[in-house]
């Protein structure tokens, strides 16, 4: 089943007085890009977050945001005086670089976030777990999100393929008209070498198999015909695989590629540019393809 690599999850559980937020937003990459953004207080669980996610995602450039409100008022919150001091030297140094005025620094410091958090510390297993479970939620909720949007793309590739074999097939109309177009090419060289005085047997059969070659590309067709049956059978199985449906596009491409280079009939080779298109139509989609 395909599944895009553009996706949105989002997730949230209230307990004991905490608010667990959880968003996740994906787009389309060769590779697992992923960026969190985490709260203070769980920065020692980001290795198990990232394994989490990239055991269940897999690839595309993903944004993972994590917040959680305590529910506690604010004047009732120490300061995190380290955080302030750290905010008051960055902010002065940039102003200093910058020119800029830095009266009021310590107002703007105020405002920046985490200034009211408790410190870091180290998690219980209790309150660990129901963040972890918010998680597990929002890659699910993205997940979803990735074969809903999936579902719309099969039909797509569904569509370009089916025209494709109609284009092939359309292509066999022209078959009499181009055959008897390459014999009366052939009748005519034959006829040259054959009267010429300088006979040269040899190349009478390099020219010979040439032609032949030239004439016949069944091959080529059956094989077109395979690949875009397995792209359609790998596009339905359980898990999507872009790479593979990428690799099989580029088989498709060096067939319909050899069909335009021996059609030798201007009838197919319009055909052929059409399935050209249709190709690039499909190779565009999976790049969005998980």
């Amino acid at each position: 089943m395909i599944q895009s690599m553009t996706g949105y999850g989002r997730a949230e559980l209230i307990q004991n007085g905490k608010a667990i937020k959880v968003e996740i937003r994906s787009l389309n990459s060769k590779f697992l890009d992923l960026n969190l953004r985490l709260p203070f207080s769980i920065k020692d669980k980001e290795m198990e977050v990232r394994n989490l996610i990239s055991e269940r995602l897999h690839r595309g450039k993903v944004d993972v945001s994590v917040t959680i409100e305590n529910g506690i008022a604010e004047k009732d919150t120490p300061l995190n005086l380290d955080l302030v001091v750290k905010y008051y030297q960055d902010l002065k140094l940039l102003g200093n670089q910058l020119g800029a005025d830095t009266t009021n620094l310590l107002t703007v410091v105020m405002l920046m976030p985490e200034i009211r958090a408790a410190k870091p510390h180290e998690l219980s297993e209790e309150e660990w777990l129901p963040i972890l479970n918010v998680l597990q939620l929002s890659v699910s909720d993205l997940s979803d999100f990735r074969k809903k949007e999936g579902v719309g793309l099969e039909q797509i590739f569904k569509e370009n393929i089916s025209l494709i074999l109609s284009l092939l097939k359309e292509s066999e109309t022209f078959e009499t008209d181009r055959m008897e177009t390459i014999k009366s090419r052939l009748r005519n060289h034959l006829l040259e070498l054959v009267s010429s005085e300088e006979y040269d047997r040899n190349r009478f059969e390099q020219e010979l198999i040439y032609y032949l070659e030239r004439m016949d590309f069944t091959e080529e067709k059956v094989r077109l015909r395979s690949h875009c049956e397995y792209f359609l059978k790998v596009a339905l199985e359980s898990d999507s695989n872009g790479r593979k449906l990428n690799f099989i596009t580029q088989e498709m491409g060096r067939e319909i590629n050899t069909l335009g280079s021996k059609a030798n009939h201007a009838g197919i080779q319009k055909l052929v540019v059409q399935m050209k298109d249709e190709l690039e139509k499909i190779k565009e989609q999976l790049l969005n393809v998980l």
